[in-house]
């Protein structure tokens, strides 16, 4: 008789608001334009300012409705923003994390969202200031993965007409964005917190963590909200930000909040919704799809997959093909080494339906498998864009698996998996040989140790040192570098958290990833080491995200560093048949000879370089109470 197995989803963020009642995106946000009411001033209240008012009112809003995380790139046209945040930290409401480069405080911004699946803002001011957070938003948009923007702005009118530090900021984000708006400018100071214009705001905080985690059938992803300041740029901060802060927002009071109308909106302009299309809009969520016994199946675990794929292939009895970066990396049905196994025209080639989870982005072998139109895909949504490389595959929001499982099909794939499992381990001591009276073969034991000890690291060695030292209380992140693609290829299963920016798979802001990763891990004394596996081109790429202001929490986070002293991964694409010697080590290769121990000094890290694996296990596994730079030699 047919089974009935439990509905597997894919969550859309890894975690819910800790307040209730953000309203849902699905109706335009409105402005915080200035109320017909007039500006509540007094000539003895000099150090009030309406830009600081403003700033109280969104910020306080954003944190009663569960932000925890707040990164500042000084400014002064966003100094309103910035002095309230850290007045917010100075009551302990919010973490704030300050970062001189805003394409380093975006992405640590983006690590925090991913690791906690809640919002951090970022908040820097106008001009290029902006322009640097779009690898931050377009990975976040690409990803799913929630995140906030704050931009401080001149007024209206001064755009356009040649003042300093200003363009049209705008819509500048909006390809990506899940909502964005362009404020009206603050008039109003006010005293009690109820002026119309903190109402206003109040809402707009609303929207936009909504909009952010995905409410209305969206992906989550980031939004941005442009925030134009006239002088005084900051003044006292109000008495009730705290107060207002603190609180938790119910349902009843954010839909009973009052909203100006919006054709009242003083010359702002509001852009809502955009980013990621109608197409990627799920509709309303429907009953899980059924995976009916009988086709051959197998399911493919992508990047942010996480535990419902294995879940679903366990109960479905279906082999498990997961990316090393997908979180479903364990079970008894994860296949190794995939990629030959998809290649084999008696596995592979037999293929009739894949279950997809997550987005996959590490093989060839999968994407070729994914684009084939003989084969009936079914992509479970989840956080960033659909997969639909064959134009035809079917889109779901949920899948159960019924009937009863093919057992000889998996039986194929598991024996095959054995065989092309990997044992990276060092070899065992020779103890007989150790403790062996004759000379001659206790003396070839002693060799052979001392053999091991000093053999040196290579890629293989180093990604298993990785995968061995991590467990599930530490964090592993990945670059996009060619030692992703190692790890992928070569490493057996096991249950830890991972994290990589696969949504658009750039080099951009790995390290400051990792370290948004690792404070929010670690927050309330929690146990755990953020272990980031890169290559030296990426680590190079994000070095100003080194640097960490004096006196914020230094994060436990070894960065471990393939150093093979350029862009190896090269010579195993296309080009390396095509270019010539010179034009590929010029343009391609990149070869760089960058001191990493005085990079490591200049920026206060404690540096390690590690030419053996005995030496490399000892760095990594020795109690870590801070930032270790481990640099490990590889070969081209």
């Amino acid at each position: 008789m047919p089974t009935t197995r439990p509905v597997l989803r894919a969550p859309p963020t890894r975690a819910t608001p800790p307040a209730a009642g953000s309203p849902a995106t699905t109706t335009p946000a409105v402005s915080a334009a200035p109320s017909a009411e007039p500006v509540v001033t007094s000539p003895n209240d000099l150090s009030a300012a309406p830009a600081t008012d403003a700033a109280a009112a969104l910020l306080a809003g954003l944190v009663a409705r569960g932000v925890q995380h707040i990164v500042v790139s000084p400014g002064s046209r966003s100094q309103a923003l910035a002095l309230v945040a850290a007045e917010l930290e100075r009551a302990g409401l919010v973490r704030l994390h300050v970062r001189i480069d805003e394409r380093v405080a975006g992405f640590t911004a983006l690590g925090i969202g991913r690791e906690t699946g809640m919002p951090a803002v970022v908040v820097c001011t106008s001009g290029t200031a902006v322009a640097n957070l779009l690898p931050a938003a377009l990975e976040a948009h690409h990803a799913g993965v929630p995140l906030l923007l704050l931009t401080g702005d001149r007024p209206p009118e001064l755009r356009g007409v040649g003042a300093n530090q200003t363009t049209r900021q705008p819509g500048l984000f909006r390809s990506a964005t899940r909502f964005e708006a362009d404020l009206a400018v603050p008039e109003a100071v006010d005293h009690a917190g109820d002026h119309a214009q903190s109402v206003a705001l109040d809402q707009v905080a609303a929207e936009s963590i909504g909009a952010s985690l995905g409410e209305g059938a969206r992906a989550a992803g980031p939004v941005h909200l442009n925030v134009p300041f006239r002088e005084p740029l900051a003044g006292a901060v109000p008495s009730w930000l705290l107060e207002r802060a603190a609180s938790r927002v119910s349902d009843t009071a954010a839909a009973e909040a009052v909203v100006p109308d919006d054709g009242d909106l003083s010359g702002a302009l509001y852009q809502g919704g955009g980013g990621i299309g109608i197409a990627d809009v799920a509709p309303e969520t429907e009953a899980a799809h059924a995976v009916a016994a009988g086709p051959r199946t197998i399911v493919v675990a992508g990047a942010d997959a996480g535990p419902a794929a294995e879940q679903f292939a366990h109960e479905g009895g279906f082999p498990l093909v997961a990316e090393i970066v997908s979180g479903a990396r364990f079970g008894r049905h994860v296949v190794h080494g995939y990629r030959a196994l998809l290649s084999d025209p008696d596995l592979g080639g037999r293929v009739e339906r894949v279950v997809v989870f997550g987005r996959p982005t590490l093989s060839r072998e999968v994407t070729r498998l994914l684009m084939r139109d003989d084969v009936e895909i079914v992509a479970v949504r989840g956080p960033g864009e659909p997969v639909n490389l064959n134009g035809a595959t079917t889109a779901v929001d949920a899948v159960r698996a019924t009937g009863t499982a093919d057992r000889a099909w998996l039986g194929e794939w598991m024996r095959a998996s054995r065989d092309a499992a990997v044992d990276l381990s060092p070899p065992a001591p020779d103890a007989e040989g150790l403790a062996s009276a004759v000379p001659a073969e206790r003396l070839g034991a002693i060799n052979a140790e001392v053999g091991v000890m000093r053999a040196p690291v290579d890629r293989p060695a180093l990604v298993d040192a990785l995968w061995r030292a991590t467990w599930p209380h530490d964090r592993l992140v990945f670059g996009s570098s060619r030692i992703v693609r190692v790890a992928d290829e070569l490493l057996g299963g096991k249950k830890v958290t991972v994290h990589s920016n696969r949504g658009l798979a750039g080099i951009d802001g790995t390290i400051a990833t990792a370290t948004g990763v690792a404070l929010a891990s670690q927050i309330d004394e929690r146990p755990g080491v953020t272990r980031l596996l890169l290559g030296d081109l990426a680590f190079l790429h994000d070095m100003g995200a080194l640097l960490l202001p004096p006196g914020e929490q230094e994060p436990r986070l070894q960065v471990v560093v393939g150093n093979d002293g350029g862009g190896t991964i090269f010579d195993g694409l296309e080009v390396a048949s095509v270019a010539g010697d010179d034009a590929m080590t010029r343009v391609q290769y990149t070869p760089q000879t960058a001191r990493l121990e005085q990079l490591a000094l200049a920026f206060g890290w404690e540096y390690h370089r590690c030419t053996t694996r005995v030496a490399l296990d000892q760095v990594l596994t020795a109690p870590s109470g801070g930032r270790q730079l481990i640099e490990v030699p590889l070969p081209r």
